[in-house]
């Protein structure tokens, strides 16, 4: 009976041993997987459920008299119980660790499924980083100047590395923004899949210089002239001959260099100024021009400027404005009618053009959605296009 009861407690201790180092790794797996999204490695479960194992039994007595050298008996007993003990600790850990896991995966992320259908959803991929390779074909922003064919061709396959555990989301920005610091691209549009790989790749080029901010219709021209001492770039100026004394025409200051100063001029009034002449400028009062304010900025804007034809079959057709992402700064009826800035409520029919700012990306999908008969240049959801009509934002 003595002997049946040793038994037993010797199992007893060899079973919290295991539950201890199962406990310990299951806690280790669920903070590990809450704070790098991934399963914990198994040597660092063990590690840890073994970690407390060892501490247990350097309490113990019966490790005491083992270090102590109190008999060849015990030390024998003591050290088969020590071999056994760690051994039903690292059974314990990887269950523990297994178990965790699961656990954190159900409880603290969600799950697979929360997670995959949540707005910032994480990248599938395998293995400890996220490899972005570029399609062979690279097409161009509508509504941007085309890049250079180098710079086409330096990007074509091109495979980029990043950190795993980002959304879809946060990767599509950091693949924007590599793209726009090493190749000096002004504008992308690309589509990604749930994995990670590029569905559609299109760029445009940067805008640079005063020429992206030039409305339609006029020029710079560089003239010999003497502004007044505190006229700066945007003010509203007369160009004057001093021999005889007659105004050539209206300008706009965009800029002073000692006594050279560039003009911008309506393209047809551009002959009457002489590269050989003196001028002396007159500053005018400040006069609101929305409309040129307006298109400098959008071209130097990173959104564009696009109009759309709804089409009979078109998902759009009985959709309210409000409900588009992209902004409607005007709708065309097809009897000729315009309204600009509509209503949020007003209901869009078969024929409607409209006229939208937003980004490539979204004219893209706007663009899809407003004729499905076009078809999809990739796989993108062209429902993107509408939006929750309460979506901040939307309008």
């Amino acid at each position: 009976m003595a002997l049946v009861g040793s038994v037993a407690q010797l199992a007893a201790q060899l079973a919290g041993l295991a539950v201890l180092a199962g406990g310990v790794a299951a806690a280790v797996a669920v903070a590990h997987r809450w704070y790098v999204r991934e399963r914990v490695p198994r040597g660092l479960a063990l590690l840890f459920g073994l970690a407390a194992v060892a501490v247990y039994l350097n309490t113990t007595t019966a490790l005491g008299e083992a270090i102590t050298g109190s008999g060849d008996a015990a030390t024998v007993r003591a050290a088969l119980f020590n071999i056994v003990a760690f051994g039903s600790g690292t059974g314990g850990a990887l269950l523990g660790r297994r178990a965790g896991d699961r656990f954190a995966v159900e409880a603290v992320t969600g799950g697979e499924e929360a997670v995959d259908g949540g707005v910032g959803r994480l990248v599938r991929t395998v293995g400890r980083a996220i490899r972005v390779e570029l399609p062979e074909e690279v097409g161009d922003v509508v509504g941007y100047d085309p890049v250079p064919r180098e710079t086409k061709e330096q990007l074509a396959g091109t495979t980029f590395v990043f950190p795993r555990g980002l959304t879809v989301a946060q990767l599509r920005d950091r693949l924007v923004e590599r793209l726009r610091s090493d190749y000096a691209v002004g504008h992308v549009d690309v589509d990604l899949t749930q994995e990670g790989s590029v569905e559609y790749l299109a760029v445009g080029a940067r805008a640079a210089g005063i020429g992206p901010t030039l409305p339609p219709g006029t020029r710079a021209v560089a003239v010999r002239a003497d502004p007044a001492f505190a006229a700066s770039a945007g003010d509203t100026v007369q160009v004057w001959e001093t021999d005889p004394m007659e105004r050539v025409l209206t300008a706009e200051l965009r800029g002073t260099s000692g006594d050279v100063a560039t003009l911008a001029v309506d393209a047809a009034d551009t002959p009457k100024l002489d590269p050989d002449t003196a001028y002396r400028l007159v500053t005018l009062p400040a006069d609101d021009r929305p409309d040129r304010e307006f298109v400098s900025l959008l071209r130097a804007a990173r959104e564009t400027f696009s109009s759309v034809t709804v089409a009979a079959d078109s998902p759009l057709a009985g959709v309210p404005v409000g409900a588009l992402s992209p902004v409607v700064v005007a709708v065309e009826s097809p009897d000729g009618g315009t309204v600009t800035l509509p209503e949020r409520d007003r209901t869009l029919a078969a024929g409607d053009t409209l006229f939208a700012i937003a980004s490539p990306e979204a004219l893209r999908r706007l663009e899809r959605a407003a004729d499905p008969a076009r078809g999809t240049e990739s796989g993108a959801d062209p429902g993107g296009a509408v939006a929750a009509a309460d979506r901040p934002g939307s309008r």
